[in-house]
């Protein structure tokens, strides 16, 4: 595949947000949780905002949304709205498909607001080299367990030595997402992240180390977490 330089505004977020709550319908999805006064989804789209290589943000929805549109920030020019899928695999591949002709495309978590601009930076800065792409990743600190299958006992250890934990932003090659996506969907691979397709298709994105503050809101006892470290992103901002 040939490599181009990227100039300035030739990159494209897409943010998968087409969850709604798996409990209830009138559940309030975890994106459209608030810290700050601000939904988790704006301080994610916000984080990728910042970096003024970033042109466009797609915003993958539920048909069922009726939130995202009362938002200020669906207001802004360089934000759309499109309709996701019944997987996240679906509504990236949405998103992708209103990238128009940019280079290169990130895909980050709706519901992962704390985002630290050096990283983000750090992970841009690949696509100088890279023709495959990568993801912001931490190394894995804690033991490892590997369960029994169907029952809370312990298999066995799992050696941590080379095991990272998956982020996002993910940064890759529009056109070799678009290609791996679509294939790993059309042959039914299991697709957990993009960095998953990419690897279907026998690539070997790089692992860019990233900060382990960078968390993905997924239980209720992480917003308060997320609050915390926004509190200290924003007052070294401010500094």
């Amino acid at each position: 595949m040939s490599h181009t330089a990227v100039s300035s505004a030739d990159i494209v977020a897409v943010l998968p947000a087409a969850g709604i709550g798996s409990r209830m319908q009138s559940e309030l999805p975890k994106q459209y949780l608030t810290i700050e006064g601000k939904t988790l989804l704006e301080h994610a789209i916000n984080a990728l905002l910042r970096s003024p290589r970033v042109r466009k943000v797609v915003v993958a929805i539920s048909p069922q949304d009726t939130w995202f549109a009362q938002l200020p920030v669906a207001q802004d020019p360089r934000i759309q709205a499109v309709t996701g899928g019944a997987q996240r695999a679906d509504s990236v591949m949405a998103g992708l498909k209103q990238a128009g002709d940019a280079s290169w495309v990130l895909v980050h978590d709706a519901a992962r607001p704390c985002l630290h601009p050096d990283d983000l930076t750090r992970l841009l800065a690949i696509s100088a080299t890279s023709n495959v792409g990568g993801i912001l990743a931490a190394p894995v600190r804690d033991t490892m367990k590997r369960g029994e299958p169907g029952i809370e006992k312990i298999a066995h250890t799992v050696d941590r030595q080379d095991l990272w934990h998956a982020l996002t932003p993910q940064f890759f090659p529009l056109g070799l997402l678009k290609a791996c996506l679509e294939r790993a969907l059309d042959e039914g691979a299991t697709v957990t992240d993009e960095a998953s397709a990419i690897e279907y298709c026998g690539y070997h994105p790089q692992l860019v180390p990233g900060r382990s503050d960078n968390i993905k809101v997924t239980r209720p006892e992480d917003l308060a977490l997320a609050a915390f470290y926004l509190t200290q992103l924003h007052q070294e901002e401010s500094a």
